[in-house]
């Protein structure tokens, strides 16, 4: 590979056509340009320049060798004019959240492409383990998560909380909910169940549910698809425990009874990102749509 420093000097005399003002122009001596010259022409095995005198001619491979210098001046001026674009509305954000979240934030999001066609977003639905995995390893710019990852390679904010409910069939309404009446209408299962139910019954102010063991509730259905979930208990089968915006986005929901706990059970909701890796603006158009989105949804 030619070296650059070499090429510059190189293009700066063909273009000033003087080794003495080249010299002034680069700051240098002009026993430097010369040494800069010859050192090219050995690395290229030809002669670039014929010198007459104090004065010279571009030989054939000479303007080749510049032709390129200039193409090599384009490029890397393009390149460092690129360095400098961080347009807040054009480019790619990859974002991971649950399934949950992303029945609520992607219209929102593309809501936001048509405003700004340039901006595009690309949203995967994944458990919380993958979505930190992928950030780390590159393949996703933001992720939203319900647990704080413990990890020092997270940045880490807290960005709001989601309200989780207790669905049951219509005819569970008004009736007091035991534990006995959770296992006689069974589970509909789901990949987040098993961890939206111990959060819920941890939290909900119920002293009989927080004793009751997951595994004892009899499973009547499992679906992993999220707007199907709420098909079954709609049609009278099983229970399970949702995000709230799950329930805004179903057509079921007046098919179904969500049960009042004695304490509202919310799971906290973070946004986070690789650490010490700096985010290009358009990062933060969606964490705003995202944070506007949620809000609205409070």
């Amino acid at each position: 590979m030619l070296n650059l420093n070499w090429l510059h000097t190189f293009k700066t005399l063909i273009e000033v056509g003087h080794f003495t003002h080249t010299a002034e122009k680069l700051y240098m001596t002009q026993p430097g340009v010369s040494q800069h010259i010859k050192k090219l022409e050995q690395a290229c095995g030809h002669s670039l320049i014929k010198r007459e005198k104090k004065s010279f001619e571009i030989t054939e491979q000479g303007q080749r060798v510049y032709d390129y210098a200039v193409q090599v001046a384009l490029t890397q001026a393009k390149l460092l004019d690129s360095l400098h674009f961080d347009d807040p509305y054009a480019g790619t954000c990859k974002l991971s959240c649950s399934g949950a979240l992303a029945l609520q934030l992607y219209p929102a999001l593309l809501t936001l492409q048509i405003n700004y066609p340039e901006l595009v977003t690309h949203l995967e639905a994944a458990p919380n383990d993958k979505i930190l995995n992928d950030i780390q390893n590159g393949k996703v710019d933001i992720g939203l998560v319900t647990q704080a990852p413990s990890a020092n390679g997270f940045h880490v904010e807290r960005i709001g909380t989601e309200p989780l409910c207790l669905i049951l069939p219509l005819r569970y309404k008004d009736k007091v909910l035991t534990a006995a009446s959770l296992q006689e209408c069974g589970l509909v299962k789901h990949p987040d169940a098993e961890h939206y139910l111990s959060l819920y019954f941890d939290l909900c102010g119920n002293s009989e549910l927080s004793k009751l063991n997951i595994d004892e509730i009899k499973t009547v259905s499992y679906v992993n698809q999220l707007n199907q979930i709420l098909l079954p208990i709609s049609l009278g089968i099983g229970c399970t425990v949702l995000p709230q915006s799950v329930l805004s986005n179903s057509s079921y929901r007046d098919k179904l009874y969500i049960s009042p706990p004695k304490q509202a059970v919310n799971e906290s909701l973070f946004l986070v990102h690789k650490r010490n890796r700096q985010l290009a603006r358009r990062h933060q158009t969606i964490k705003n749509k995202i944070l506007e989105q949620l809000k609205a949804n409070d």
